[in-house]
């Protein structure tokens, strides 16, 4: 008989880790929610397509996880693949194609100065140890840059001092030139290709639900089942919803959970420090836009609170409900009043309409320096009681959606 596998929750990292093990082992799925997806679902909004946190497509570095998402689709039948057009708008209304530091030469003069300025700095300043996200963005683009963009637009996102942001977060998240590539970049008018989302795919229906209805066919997920406690007995983890038993269960919610979820297994010192672990949400604001030929803008205008608008109607044509339509997500950091949204949109670009909104209050962990550390040492203690956990909110970590499915299959190797 197979050994059985509680898998809880069924966004992204959940459906990959079931995915990975229904061959071999008697795999079934909880989910809180009646639809699969967690922070990658969409719904239809007066036919047009809402990703109701952020606006999620897919691409990846990894030649895995690449080579495993297309065993599971079609990519020629189900796919379209876009370039990235994103661009950042400053507070002049000045539109500055994205990553800002390849086009130093659209900016006004005084801040092209202070750009070349501060370059000549960078290529004398010593490789010393970086230890915080406010001295990277300084030493690696210059103060220029750093206060007309990456500053008020980081500030929008992370509500602190970036002095007390830790550098952990960012592998894979940003461009990454050298002073050379940004001088050369310039003079050449080079676009940049080198991050992983400078081109992505993207579903030619309903989005990245598509992505997660796919995974969850032919799984026994076990919907509007809210896990509210796991207890561990005699070598088996009884799930509360249902009383049924399991040898193994994998974890897939948020870990500020486990404290009150986890039963017959002492947390001891974790408890305290998962409790600490802080946290954003987002409040997605679907809006009917100015048709546009972007697909991101980034804004770090102080005029108004929203730091990006998602472009989502151009991802595909089927995103809006008929051509005359164009619709893109505004995103807040945290809560904001209905009042306060229709204040925003009024001064945004793109003459945003209100449709209508979410509020995400789970959607950008924040580390500290000793966040990987607790993470890794939970891990490490939970493994003896076969009980494994992985996500972006498990792990506490700004996984894009890749990489939440490479640390689910790094999670599966260590129970295969």
């Amino acid at each position: 008989m197979m050994k059985k596998v509680a898998v809880i929750g069924a966004g992204i990292s959940g459906l990959t880790v079931a995915q990975l093990l229904k061959d071999r082992y008697q795999v079934v799925v909880y989910e809180k929610d009646t639809q699969p997806g967690g922070l990658i679902k969409c719904k239809r909004v007066e036919g047009n397509l809402f990703h109701t946190c952020g606006g999620h497509v897919f691409n990846s570095k990894y030649t895995h996880v690449l080579d495993w998402f297309w065993d599971q689709f079609d990519q020629k039948r189900d796919f379209v693949k876009a370039d990235r057009n994103s661009s950042v708008i400053l507070p002049d209304n000045q539109h500055v194609p994205y990553p800002i530091e390849n086009h130093v030469y659209m900016l006004a003069d005084d801040i092209v100065k202070g750009v070349v300025n501060d370059i000549v700095a960078m290529t004398k300043q010593e490789d010393n140890e970086i230890s915080n996200f406010e001295e990277f963005l300084v030493r690696r683009f210059g103060k220029a840059l750093y206060d007309i963009y990456f500053e008020p637009y980081n500030k929008k996102i992370w509500r602190r001092s970036l002095c007390d942001v830790p550098i952990s977060w960012l592998e894979g998240k940003l461009p990454m030139p050298t002073v050379e590539e940004i001088i050369y970049n310039n003079f050449k008018q080079v676009k940049e290709k080198k991050f992983v989302h400078s081109s992505f795919w993207y579903e030619k229906e309903n989005g990245s639900q598509f992505i997660a209805d796919s995974l969850a066919e032919g799984l026994d997920v076990r919907y509007s089942a809210d896990i509210d406690e796991l207890t561990y007995e005699n070598g088996k983890w009884q799930v509360g919803y249902d009383g049924e038993e399991y040898g193994i269960v994998v974890f897939c919610g948020n870990i500020k959970s486990l404290p009150h979820t986890i039963k017959g297994v002492s947390l001891g010192r974790f408890c305290s420090q998962i409790e600490g672990l802080e946290s954003h949400g987002t409040t997605s604001v679907f809006c009917k836009i100015d048709k546009n030929p972007y697909s991101w803008l980034y804004l770090p205008s102080e005029e108004y609170e929203a730091h990006r608008i998602i472009c989502t109607g151009n991802f595909s044509p089927t995103n809006n409900a008929n051509e005359n339509v164009m619709t893109g997500t505004v995103e807040f950091t945290d809560a904001i009043s209905d009042a306060d949204i229709k204040k925003n949109l009024a001064k945004m670009p793109l003459h945003p309409q209100y449709v209508c909104h979410q509020y995400n209050p789970y959607t950008y962990p924040i580390q500290d320096a000793h966040t990987r550390e607790m993470i890794s040492d939970l891990k490490r203690e939970l493994l003896s009681h076969n009980f494994f956990f992985t996500g972006r909110f498990a792990d506490w970590e700004y996984y894009n959606m890749d990489v939440a499915m490479d640390a689910a299959m790094k999670t599966c190797s260590n129970i295969i």
